[in-house]
């Protein structure tokens, strides 16, 4: 079922072009972004972010492509139930969200909880995915000897993953949410101070906060330990992707992004130099070109279409790292 009813308590942010629905799905009522027309394509959000994750990169697809950002469950403007925080639930919810919407593949984008999500659909259902375009994220098969020296970067989801610590944080600390976002910036002018009020305030409502801590707690206990006994080894990825980084991103630096090309059949992995964690804002005109030429490469209408060959988007370079046991 689909409603194009606003949520009355809080206006959307406002962007040209964007029209706003609901999707009703199991155990989530969904909110979509939609602009544009074309090859349909999934751009999934990020944590402390929603929708509006994708502001500067939407007017610079949708001249070509049917755009559909969707706030990932308990995120903006989605409402769900108490459970159903997993990456499993997630990759549920996006399948789901297709079937609702009657598109049987389209080409996905994810940032960083939003692509970890994009990998695991791709895995579960290749055939529903034209391409994907990972941003800021580690692939599932890291080499651990590169990504626990590491491990300390993630200490502020420590809090976030403690029972009802995490939602407390979120809610009444909104200067830790600024901070996470300023951290993980590396051009300050990225992101206006508006744009940072948006997503602070928003992390701050009670579904969202709990959103939050739910998706680190879960991770931690099931997702690492998965990581940790390489139990997703057992699996392949078949669709052509793209995997981008940022030379300064705090969170995931270029040297843990390593190692996936023995997992895929197509895997291409690029550093933008300068850039941080959040490449939709930092650098939206190379996220857009490294977008245009897979999904040139990886019509819908052609499965099996082989990836990319080269460096994506004018300024990326391709991560020299070669991979190595693990």
């Amino acid at each position: 079922m689909t409603s194009r009813l606003p949520d009355p308590a809080r206006p959307f942010p406002p962007l040209p072009g964007v029209t706003h629905r609901y999707v009703d799905l199991p155990g989530v009522r969904m909110h979509l972004a939609e602009a544009g027309r074309g090859e349909p394509v999934l751009l999934l959000h990020g944590f402390p972010q929603h929708w509006y994750a994708w502001r500067k990169v939407v007017p610079l697809l949708a001249d070509r492509y049917r755009l559909i950002c969707p706030d990932l469950r308990g995120f903006g403007w989605s409402r769900a139930r108490s459970g159903g925080y997993g990456t499993a639930e997630r990759v549920a919810d996006v399948l789901a969200l297709l079937d609702a919407s009657g598109l049987e593949r389209v080409h996905l984008a994810g940032h960083e909880w939003g692509a970890w999500t994009g990998f695991h659909a791709c895995l579960r259902a290749p055939e529903r995915f034209g391409s994907l375009l990972a941003l800021n994220i580690v692939h599932p098969w890291p080499l651990h000897r590169r990504l626990a020296p590491q491990a300390w970067r993630f200490w502020y989801t420590t809090p976030l993953e403690a029972p009802f610590l995490g939602r407390r944080l979120l809610r009444h600390r909104p200067e830790f949410t600024g901070y996470l976002l300023r951290r993980g910036t590396a051009d300050p002018a990225a992101r206006s101070a508006a744009d940072a009020a948006e997503f602070t305030a928003a992390s701050a409502l009670p579904s969202a906060a709990r959103a939050g801590e739910l998706l680190h707690r879960d991770f931690a206990l099931r997702d690492i330990p998965a990581l940790a006994a390489n139990r997703f080894h057992r699996q392949r990825l078949t669709v052509p992707t793209v995997l981008l980084g940022g030379e300064r991103d705090v969170v995931l630096p270029p040297g843990v992004l390593a190692g996936g090309e023995r997992h895929a059949d197509a895997l291409r992995t690029a550093v933008l130099p300068g850039a941080g964690h959040y490449l939709p804002e930092e650098r939206p005109a190379e996220v857009a070109a490294a977008a245009r030429e897979l999904f040139a490469r990886t019509p819908l209408g052609t499965p099996g279409t082989p990836g990319p060959t080269g460096p994506t988007g004018p300024t990326g370079s391709v991560n020299p790292s070669t991979p190595g046991g693990s």
